[in-house]
């Protein structure tokens, strides 16, 4: 009788995950922390989503060599129930910013900084052990 094999993976989580609340549309959130931050988050092609249904959902990307900034809507584009959201567990964020690399801003400058724009409520660091979903921003 054959032996099976497992295959385990193991990802490195080298990003850092912040959560945003606020009323903004995406494009106006976007060019608010391009101001803040003086970058250039640019809307990319929507990050698709199947678990049981397709679903997409709003990116603004900004990417150096050595560093990437996501903007990410928590909520799909069409209407859809909250069971629809990216992340779940996280209703009361609507966006996920994702950021990876070295020459940005300390965790909580930045969020010092996204706390500034008129239009944010609410700026969180997320801690990625406690996520379950946090395989969704292996990009």
């Amino acid at each position: 009788m054959p032996r099976k094999k497992l295959l385990h993976v193991v990802f490195d989580y080298d990003f850092e995950l912040f959560g945003i609340t606020t009323p903004a549309k995406p494009f106006k959130l976007a060019w608010a922390i391009n101001r803040a931050l003086d970058v250039r988050l640019v809307k990319k092609a929507d990050l698709i989503v199947t678990d049981d249904h397709e679903k997409a959902f709003c990116q603004h990307v900004y990417q150096t060599h050595v560093s990437t900034l996501r903007l990410i809507r928590n909520k799909p584009l069409e209407t859809a129930p909250t069971a629809a959201l990216l992340v779940p567990e996280l209703p009361h964020l609507d966006y996920f910013l994702y950021r990876r690399g070295v020459d940005m801003l300390d965790s909580k400058r930045l969020q010092e900084v996204l706390r500034l724009i008129p239009s944010v409520e609410l700026v969180s660091f997320l801690p990625l052990a406690a996520l379950k979903n946090k395989d969704l921003f292996i990009f």
